[in-house]
């Protein structure tokens, strides 16, 4: 367990701390010379059950209420303390705000400096507290009454039994999620190099395991973990739940700021825009309006953002509703993160909530199917039913957002009416998406390929990556890939080559048009780049030019020619040498119609024309004078090479 404490400036926090653990957490210099905390301290002591607790004590300036909030982040409990001479203080109602925000359920409070005051006093200070903490967490909480400065002082004595007898008590975190610790410190130790410290969020890390997969975020750097201490011991491992210190290799301190992750590759995409619920505290001095300005404290990190209501035009003080939070610079957070906010002076705490969508859209933020995906959402943190969310999920959910969602490793068995679906090569993620989803996105993609037939019956049919752009332009690859394995394991889909095609647009060929076939496609060979045309072909084997035409279309639906103009065919095997000619021209910034003629040796009629063709068949498009590959035609390429 990791208690934090909170309070006003100079009420005893640290001294309740060296009392309870004999560690002195004021390490600085200009800390124990002006006898205030400035930075966040840190203290251990063991338990009758050989865990190890620890305390993270924080600054109590208004000034520093930041520094406050980044070590509050991560805490179990929270211990509120109070000096009985200046009773409950304007920091005392901020950090006990903050802890409420922050979502922690455990604490007690502790009377700090009771040797100072009589017991007239001491029931004033009570009665304070009593009124302070209505409806707050630490409502029915024990509070204690202490001189920590007193050697043998029995209320340090009883609080200390209780911290022990929570810490023991308490269940430990889970350890299922994927591992991220939020860097509160960093530093470098002689012998070592670069240390971080924080509090482990989500999931747990083992040197024994593979930690290739762990960044250095938003940054997103490699870093190599050396050691680990957890709870001031070494340790193979950091949990979720405990203060840790990772030993990094290959990166310098000054790579690293209080803020950043090290986690999972997998926990976070950085975004500018945060979809969250943010409430806002009854004594808020205003409002919230559109673009307001905010610093925003989450995890260990502070921000600055300006706020955008969702819900209306405004969001008053004392009411809750959501917001996209848009920053000036990406930041890292999960679905269900607690964070603070602040005014645009830094001066007051306003409200706090919970990160909704980490990755919000910048534009449409507030379309109807966009709120009922965060209520979706909003209804996904309080329970773990995905139902609602896949209704909202017209393209499914992948297996890492599903693990973002859950904050935890994805459950083999899908909910009822939904399953997983994956590419037949197995290296795209696994898609979680509604049965009905499915087959909507099966039955459009088989409707646009009739379509396309209806259209193009001369035509063989469409590869990978235009048939997406013509059913499905916006979905993920991963289902992309799944649903064309799926149709064509299926049989509701055929392939031909690179082209894919409805089975029914399937053609065969008699004997005698097999007979002509062998004489027409060694012609179209010979012919390279420039074959002839049907009316010469017809001439040269005596045949009938209909017939000629009617087999090479033929031969066209089964990928053994294609044809660039009307009348025009060219051999498989010369398109695959054409296309590597314009691969290694265009790959960089494309290539004008001159250079391509250039290569191939043709007319600057006929080299149009095959770029046309190029064009038309989605391989590549044309931007002013030049043609330029499509990234999404790598499909293309490699199946027809």
């Amino acid at each position: 367990m990791i208690i934090g404490t909170a309070g006003h400036i100079d009420h005893g926090k640290t001294t309740l701390v060296k009392a309870l653990t004999g560690v002195e957490t004021d390490r600085l210099k200009e800390e124990q010379s002006r006898g205030i905390s400035i930075e966040l301290g840190y203290a251990y002591t063991p338990l009758a059950n050989d865990d190890i607790l620890g305390f993270i004590d924080v600054p109590g300036h208004e000034r520093l209420v930041h520094t406050m909030a980044a070590g509050a982040s991560g805490i179990d409990f929270g211990l509120l303390v109070v000096a009985a001479d200046d009773g409950v203080m304007p920091q005392t109602h901020e950090h006990l705000a903050i802890l409420g925000m922050l979502g922690i359920t455990q604490g007690a409070v502790a009377v700090s400096k009771t040797d100072r005051v009589d017991t007239h006093r001491l029931t004033e200070v009570e009665n304070e507290i009593a009124q302070l903490t209505v409806g707050t967490f630490l409502q029915d909480m024990p509070v204690f009454f202490v001189s920590a400065s007193s050697p043998g002082d029995p209320g340090v004595d009883s609080l200390r039994e209780h911290l022990h007898t929570a810490a023991q008590t308490m269940a430990a975190r889970s350890t299922q999620g994927l591992f991220r610790l939020a860097i509160d410190r960093v530093f470098t130790l002689k012998g070592h190099g670069t240390v971080v410290t924080g509090t482990v969020h989500g999931g747990a890390l083992h040197l024994d395991d593979d930690t290739s997969d762990i960044r250095l975020m938003p940054g997103g750097q490699k870093v190599r973990v050396r050691s680990i201490h957890a709870q001031n011991q070494p340790s193979r491992s950091a949990l979720a739940g405990q203060r840790c210190a990772l030993n990094l290799g290959g990166i310098d301190k000054d790579a690293i700021a209080r803020g950043d992750w090290i986690a999972d590759a997998r926990c976070f995409q950085p975004s500018r825009n945060v979809d969250v619920q943010l409430r806002l505290l009854p004594y808020a001095v205003s409002g919230i309006r559109t673009w307001t300005p905010l610093h925003i404290h989450l995890g260990a990190s502070h921000y600055l953002a300006h706020a955008v209501p969702l819900s209306g035009n405004a969001l008053a003080a004392g009411e809750t509703g959501w917001v996209q939070l848009v920053f000036d610079q990406p930041v890292c957070a999960m679905p269900g993160d607690r964070y603070i906010a602040r005014d645009a002076q830094a001066r007051h705490t306003v409200g706090g909530g919970i990160v909704l969508d980490p990755n919000a859209p910048q534009r449409k933020r507030r379309a109807p199917e966009r709120l009922a995906w965060l209520q979706a959402v909003a209804t996904l943190q309080t329970g773990n039913d995905l139902s609602a969310l896949l209704q909202q999920a017209p393209h499914g959910l992948d297996e890492h957002q599903v693990m973002r969602l859950l904050q935890r490793p994805v459950d083999d068995a899908p909910p009822p009416d939904a399953l997983w679906v994956a590419a037949k090569n197995g290296q795209a993620a696994l898609t979680l998406i509604l049965q009905s989803h499915w087959d909507a996105l099966a039955g459009h993609t088989l409707a646009i390929l009739g379509n396309f037939h209806e259209r193009w019956p001369d035509e063989p049919g469409v590869d990978t990556t235009r048939l997406r752009r013509m059913a499905w332009p916006t979905l993920p690859d991963a289902l992309w890939l799944a649903l064309r394995d799926h149709l064509l394991a299926d049989g509701r889909l055929a392939r031909n080559g690179p082209w894919l095609h409805l089975p029914g647009h399937a053609v065969a060929l008699t004997a005698q048009e097999t007979e002509l076939a062998e004489k027409l496609l060694p012609l179209l060979n010979a012919g390279g780049f420039n074959p002839p045309w049907v009316r010469d072909m017809a001439t040269t084997l005596n045949e009938d030019e209909q017939r000629v035409r009617h087999v090479l279309l033929k031969l066209l639906k089964c990928g053994d020619v294609y044809q660039i103009v009307k009348d025009l065919f060219y051999h498989r095997e010369q398109v695959m040498a054409l296309t590597r000619l314009l691969y290694v021209a265009a790959k960089d910034e494309g290539v004008a119609a001159a250079e391509f003629r250039d290569l191939t040796g043709l007319g600057r009629k006929r080299a149009i024309q095959v770029l046309e063709f190029f064009n038309r068949a989605g391989y590549t498009r044309r931007v002013q004078d030049k043609h330029v590959l499509r990234r999404d035609g790598v499909d293309f390429w490699q199946q027809l090479s």
